[in-house]
C-alpha cells in the first residue's frame, strides 16, 4: 500500500478551490493510505532563534529542550519521509505561497534530514517521491513571470530531492473561473488515468 501526504494550506475552509482540488486528487489515488496535514487546523510555528540553534546542534549533543523544540518539525519530516506521493494545496496569495505553507517549508528543509551539503553543492535526500501541486489563483497565470508560488514550490521540492512535480492549476480564476476549473479537472482526470 502506498502512502499519500495531503497538505492543505488555504486560509479558507469553505469554498476553497485548493482544498477541493487536493480532495479530488487524493480520491483519485484509490487504495493509498492518506496522511492529512491541514495547516489551518494545526498551524506550523515560525522558526525561531532557538529552533535554528537546536537544528544546527548535532543530534547527539542536543539538550532535552532542543529536542523538544524540533519535535514538531521532526513530525512533519516523518510524514514527508513516509509518503511516496505528496499533494500540496497551493493557493496564491500576493503572487506567492501562503505564510502557512512557507512555515511548513522552513520546518522540513533541514540540513542532514531532507538535504545535505556536499563538495558539489546541496543534495536532496527525499528522492523517489512524486509531488502534485494543486494551485489556485485569482489573476496569476501558472508559470508566468509573476508566479512566485508554483515556481518556488517546484524549486524547494527539487532542493530536497523531489523532482517529479506536476502542477494542477486552477489559475486566473478572476478572469474565467469556469474555464479554469474545467482545465484543472481535466488535469485531474489525466492523473486518474495514470494512477
Amino acid at each position: 500500500m502506498t502512502t499519500l501526504l495531503r497538505i492543505d494550506s488555504s486560509a479558507r475552509t469553505q469554498g476553497s478551490v485548493t482544498r477541493d482540488l487536493t480532495a479530488r486528487i487524493t480520491k483519485a489515488h484509490t487504495g493509498a493510505q492518506v496522511i492529512h496535514r491541514d495547516l489551518l487546523q494545526t498551524p506550523v510555528p515560525q522558526i525561531t532563534e532557538g529552533w535554528v540553534t537546536a537544528n544546527f546542534t548535532p543530534p547527539e549533543d542536543r539538550t532535552t529542550a532542543q529536542a523538544e523544540t524540533l519535535a514538531f518539525s521532526d513530525e512533519l519530516l516523518a510524514e514527508l519521509e513516509a509518503a511516496e506521493t505528496i499533494v500540496i494545496g497551493l493557493p496564491v496569495y500576493n503572487f506567492a505561497p501562503p505564510a502557512a505553507l512557507k512555515a511548513w517549508v522552513d520546518n522540513v528543509a533541514r540540513a542532514g534530514r531532507s538535504f545535505r551539503y556536499t563538495a558539489d553543492g546541496p543534495e536532496g535526500l527525499l528522492t523517489g517521491k512524486r509531488a502534485i501541486l494543486a494551485m489556485a489563483s485569482g489573476g496569476t497565470a501558472q508559470g508566468s513571470e509573476i508566479d512566485f508560488a508554483s515556481t518556488y514550490m517546484r524549486h524547494i521540492l527539487g532542493f530536497i530531492g523531489i523532482t517529479d512535480v506536476t502542477v494542477v492549476a486552477a489559475d486566473q480564476m478572476a478572469l474565467d473561473a469556469k474555464a479554469s476549473l474545467a482545465r484543472a479537472n481535466a488535469q485531474i482526470a489525466q492523473l486518474t488515468k495514470a494512477a
